[in-house]
């Protein structure tokens, strides 16, 4: 074969190459890896999701987005039922700054929240005068347990960890973008240093 002609078939192959490679370059980005399907998001946000209140209401909490949340799953007979009175001080004390404070009134331990909605709602005003929202009575451990709390009792959060639920008025602390940051033992009064300290810490990152 002559010079000229190698030298043309080489130009050819050179020009294929490089439109290969252009159409290779336009192409979507799913269609050069095998397949088109995205990674699926196995971890749904912790808000994303619609519970019922004691009024029967249906709320989406994602209306608690940009909020400091405070989750604490409540009972009106138990040791701790004291509490009440510490989280609406909380509640009271931070609400304009941005903390929201919601109950789940909770029967699996000792069977120390019996009550109806009506009653547990009476209960708390006439008692605490509770005006943080309280929601409907759920399960918060074993196969029954919400989505709510089957997401946040999966993760790793200080200072108590991951796992079940202990008792009743276990808390947990979701940052302004719904994240959940914290988690504390019942027993941890909701005035205590460490946890005040947790919810003023998101309060001041806007």
């Amino acid at each position: 074969m002559h010079c000229a002609s190698i030298r043309y078939v080489s130009l050819v192959r050179s020009v294929l190459a490089v439109g290969c490679l252009t159409l290779v370059t336009n192409a979507p980005l799913g269609s050069i890896a095998m397949g088109d399907e995205k990674p699926a998001d196995k971890t749904a946000a912790t808000l994303d999701r619609t519970m019922k209140t004691l009024g029967g209401d249906t709320v989406d909490l994602n209306k608690y987005q940009g909020k400091v949340v405070l989750i604490v799953n409540t009972a009106s007979e138990c040791g701790l039922t004291g509490q009440y009175a510490g989280l609406q001080a909380l509640y009271e004390k931070y609400e304009e700054q941005g903390l929201v404070v919601i109950g789940f009134p909770c029967n699996q331990f000792g069977k120390q929240e019996p009550g109806t909605a009506k009653e547990i709602s009476e209960f708390c005003t006439a008692n605490y005068g509770v005006t943080f929202d309280m929601f409907d009575k759920v399960e918060v451990n074993g196969e029954s347990a919400c989505d709510l709390y089957k997401h946040l009792t999966a993760l790793d959060l200080k200072p108590k960890g991951s796992g079940k639920v202990s008792w009743n008025f276990e808390k947990f602390l979701l940052d302004r973008h719904g994240n959940p940051v914290a988690r504390f033992e019942p027993k941890t009064d909701p005035n205590d240093p460490a946890l005040v300290a947790e919810i003023e810490k998101h309060i001041a990152n806007k």
